[in-house]
């Protein structure tokens, strides 16, 4: 769903308290201020927060009406729903520690999926940064992407989906 920036962290809290099933994939980076620097948390893709709702026709309005939240994504008919898999994958990204910068939606290049380490089983598409290899996380809905840096070994072609 989409929330208004800034809200994300009170949105997820007032969700939670509604009995909701909710993700904020978040960032930890370092912010510094005049007498002082500390690790603050981010989210990840600001003014969107992810909720599970399995019922939505009896839910959509105890969700709206939630102070922050803008709206569930959909394309104006009807919502459409973050498939499993990309959620999973953003999941094992955030969860890994991994230092994770967001990234420009991407929509073609080569699919790949990780064959060992941390993030094992996570599709995505093999970027090339000069001399890096990066592996981008889209999430076609909100066209928006996650990136990670990976060895050349850990990554295989991904043969169909």
């Amino acid at each position: 769903m989409h929330v208004r920036s800034r809200h994300e962290f009170k949105v997820r809290e007032s969700l939670e308290a509604k009995g909701l099933e909710t993700f904020l994939p978040t960032v930890e980076r370092l912010r510094q201020w005049k007498d002082r620097k500390k690790k603050v948390l981010f989210p990840l893709f600001s003014g969107y927060l992810f909720v599970r709702l399995e019922d939505i026709e009896s839910s959509f309005l105890h969700v709206v009406k939630t102070s922050g939240v803008l709206r569930i994504l959909g394309n104006g008919s009807f919502f459409i729903p973050v498939p499993e898999d990309q959620i999973q994958n953003l999941y094992a990204l955030v969860t890994s520690k991994l230092p994770l910068e967001d990234h420009p939606y991407l929509k073609e290049g080569q699919r790949v999926v990780i064959s060992s380490g941390p993030l094992r089983g996570v599709k995505g598409v093999l970027v090339r940064k000069e001399r890096e290899r990066i592996l981008v996380v889209s999430v076609d809905l909100i066209q928006k992407g996650v990136s990670v840096k990976v060895a050349a070994d850990a990554v295989e072609p991904l043969l169909s989906e």
